[in-house]
């Protein structure tokens, strides 16, 4: 079932449209300030961000930016008043896909939903051969890492090879430390966030002959595998 993150200041109005959009079938995060917002995005990884552009705290335009540096796919929907031809074009260039009036129809914001939701990418197809990271070559199938030349070799666990092919995937980009230890260590405690911080210092142990090829720390966020 889509996931939808929905940000609304009015907070009658942002009930109204989460029991709308629920009694259709979508499951609802709901948040009434930008703030808010974008600590569940981060929480929970929608499927579409639905936002409100005047918002307490954080209006959406700053948080649809925030978004877009942290996660490039997701589609953001604007919902506001603010019907000025420079506020639309703001909100496109800021990565916005889509911008809704109000006042609008529920019929209406529900089609719009779909279409962005349809209009996601497919998955990309697996890669016949190894990943490329800067002079090295990842064979994740069979957990491998050499160097181009050949001169070294590494040999990973399974769980530094799943690490690694979600840097690789994600790279250039925030890959939240919460999904990580949710789908490889089954859940965020503290020890298993230590367990994590070690895994990603033996990765950049294993990637130090290129001093092109970084794993960074993205403070309260996650890790970025710069490339």
């Amino acid at each position: 079932m889509p996931d939808i993150l929905l940000l609304e200041d009015e907070t009658a109005l942002g009930h109204i449209v989460q029991d709308s959009l629920e009694t259709r079938g979508f499951t609802v995060r709901y948040a009434a300030d930008g703030e808010q917002g974008l600590r569940l995005f981060r929480e929970s990884c929608p499927d579409i961000v639905v936002t409100d552009v005047m918002m307490p705290v954080r209006d959406g335009f700053d948080l649809a930016a925030q978004i877009r540096r942290e996660n490039s796919a997701v589609p953001i929907l604007f919902l506001t008043a603010r019907s000025q031809p420079a506020d639309v074009v703001r909100g496109f260039e800021l990565g916005g896909n889509d911008y809704l009036k109000k006042p609008f129809s529920m019929d209406e914001l529900i089609v719009r939903i779909k279409a962005l939701l349809n209009r996601l990418p497919a998955p990309p197809p697996v890669p016949a051969g190894p990943l490329a990271i800067g002079r090295y070559h990842f064979d994740h199938p069979h957990q491998r890492l050499r160097l181009a030349d050949g001169s070294e070799e590494t040999t990973l666990t399974h769980r530094e090879a799943e690490l690694l092919k979600r840097l690789h995937d994600e790279r250039n980009q925030v890959l939240p430390r919460s999904t990580v230890l949710r789908e490889l260590w089954g859940d965020d405690s503290f020890f298993n966030g230590r367990s994590l911080d070690v895994f990603i210092t033996r990765l950049r142990r294993y990637l130090r002959h290129d001093p092109q090829v970084q794993i960074v720390n993205v403070r309260g966020i996650g890790y970025k595998l710069m490339v």
